[in-house]
């Protein structure tokens, strides 16, 4: 009996991870898409690690990609005593996914607009779904967002706010270093999808319809 019940609990186990898995793989992808289809060709900073590797590539020369996963390595170890290995591991990988998803659509996918704009508006929204995504899965889209999760579990305070804020900060400093011309691009990116995060995040679903049996008797 022990037995029986031991094996259908690690059955259950295995079937949440591999779903938890297969929910931060499709998040990951999403905002990968994102970035490389819609924001990247633009060179739209989808958040603060992507500013700072831009800061690191104009007064380094570091390869984007590399400065763009140093970064977010290191605001995840600052924040992993809040949050934890697991979550800490659900991240790397996640910034793994994401880095690698880039690339891909970079090279295999195009935009269907022309227009810069709708650009920013589809890639914010198809971002803010990926990271909504993650968020629900206890990870986040990378180290900063990590870093949000954590300082939002310690202020009590909503993380699309929290990282609004950390994101924000880094792109009006990578812009009065480089130029002021993506500040308003990057703010906006910034807002749209976190407003999109914390809909997604704060919406309330659907519950399945309760059924019950009703005699009626005869007449």
């Amino acid at each position: 009996m022990k037995k029986n019940r031991r094996d259908l609990l690690n059955k259950l186990f295995l079937r949440r991870f591999f779903i938890r898995g297969i929910f931060i793989f499709a998040g990951s992808v999403i905002q990968g898409f994102a970035m490389g289809v819609f924001l990247f060709p633009h060179s739209i900073p989808s958040g603060g690690g992507a500013g700072i590797a831009v800061l690191l590539n104009y007064w380094f020369q570091t390869p984007m990609s590399i400065g763009l996963w140093l970064t977010n390595f290191i605001f995840l170890i600052s924040s992993v005593h809040y949050l934890g290995k697991v979550s800490a591991v659900g991240t790397i990988i996640t910034i793994t996914i994401t880095s690698v998803s880039v690339n891909v659509f970079e090279v295999y996918a195009a935009s269907p607009f022309t227009n810069l704009w709708s650009d920013l508006l589809v890639g914010s929204v198809i971002l803010g779904s990926g990271v909504s995504i993650l968020l629900k899965q206890g990870v986040s889209n990378g180290g900063i967002g990590f870093a949000a999760l954590a300082i939002s579990k310690y202020k009590n305070i909503d993380p699309a706010k929290v990282l609004f804020v950390m994101n924000g900060s880094i792109i009006i400093i990578t812009s009065y270093v480089i130029d002021w011309v993506i500040i308003v691009q990057a703010v906006l990116c910034q807002w749209i999808s976190t407003r999109i995060v914390s809909w997604l995040l704060n919406a309330p679903y659907p519950k399945s319809p309760h059924y019950t049996i009703a005699w009626r008797k005869k007449s």
